[in-house]
């Protein structure tokens, strides 16, 4: 029986704590499926075909087990469709457990089938997060050692940097 996780997310954008995630995930299922959330209540900055872009170009080169796929709905459906078992969620600190705790809750009050797996981040990416690269970049700074370099490149052109915008 092929075990089958999925890593859900905006990845919007995809960053090397991410990466970091899903390379520790493919070691652990025979497949994972990292799912690109469409609709969600987080505003996005790049377009869900610019996300796949991204992911595509960065994440899944020496990952044979892992596939790439957009999503729509309730997790918990699309994990049926998949055939999945377990849902992959990357921990950074403390404060994201709280949330993520309640995910995992609905998650599995709505299906009693569905395990969510807590991988922590290493200490060097515990300060990451999609939403502070955003704030960087559109302020101009340096994200580099943060995200690849074609996303760095992607945001600095949604951000207009280097553009003499005001």
């Amino acid at each position: 029986m092929t075990k089958i996780a999925v890593y859900p997310g905006t990845f919007d954008p995809v960053t090397f704590g991410h990466m970091h995630i899903i390379k520790r995930a493919a070691r652990l299922f025979d497949k994972v499926i990292m799912a690109v959330a469409a609709d969600n209540y987080k505003k996005t900055i790049f377009t869900v075909e610019e996300r796949l872009h991204l992911i595509r170009e960065c994440c899944l080169d020496g990952l044979p087990n892992v596939e790439l796929d957009v999503f729509n709905g309730l997790l918990v459906d699309y994990l049926h469709k998949k055939g999945a078992v377990a849902i992959i969620r990357g921990l950074r600190a403390v404060s994201d457990f709280e949330y993520e705790m309640q995910m995992a809750s609905i998650n599995r009050h709505l299906d009693q089938r569905v395990e969510t797996i807590f991988l922590m981040t290493d200490a060097e990416y515990s300060f990451i997060s999609s939403s502070i690269i955003k704030n960087v970049a559109e302020l101009g700074g340096d994200i580099e050692q943060f995200v690849p370099g074609i996303v760095v490149e992607a945001l600095r052109k949604k951000y207009k940097v280097g553009e003499g915008r005001e």
